[in-house]
């Protein structure tokens, strides 16, 4: 009688019926529509202006940036683009979202805000201070 208990339990527990199947990903939530892009997926050797010229046939580019690693000057992947309009901006999410620039497929879509500091982080102090000694360090 145990050996069937233990037979049904150990076949429940590998037979595929016991296991839900994964849940798909969440979709992660749309920007608000504004003129602020983030661009994706930039080849290292894109640059400020080729980012400007691409984004340029679909609006007035207001400013653009390539964020680039400071020891090596190359591109990480990602960059910014500002438009003058929310409208401009729209449509160079459609004509760039999804195309190659310097050979590399690049993402487009509309930039999140930064997030505010938060204060407790801005208040709080070091854990640990690495100034000189104190007087009575050392000395016993």
């Amino acid at each position: 009688m145990a050996a069937a208990a233990a037979r049904s339990g150990f076949r429940r527990m590998f037979s595929i019926s016991a296991f839900a199947p994964p849940k798909p990903p969440a979709p992660r939530p749309q920007a608000d529509p504004s003129p602020n892009l983030f661009v994706s997926g930039l080849s290292k050797r894109t640059t400020t202006d080729g980012l400007r010229n691409a984004f340029a046939k679909f609006g007035e580019v207001v400013h653009a940036r390539v964020v680039t690693d400071r020891v090596t000057g190359y591109s990480k992947g990602f960059g910014f683009v500002r438009y003058a309009t929310t409208e401009e901006a729209g449509k160079g999410i459609e004509g760039m979202d999804g195309k190659f620039l310097d050979g590399w497929v690049i993402f487009a879509e509309y930039a999140k805000p930064k997030p505010a500091p938060q204060e407790a982080e801005m208040n709080s102090q070091p854990q640990q201070s690495w100034g000189p000694p104190s007087s009575s360090w050392g000395s016993q």
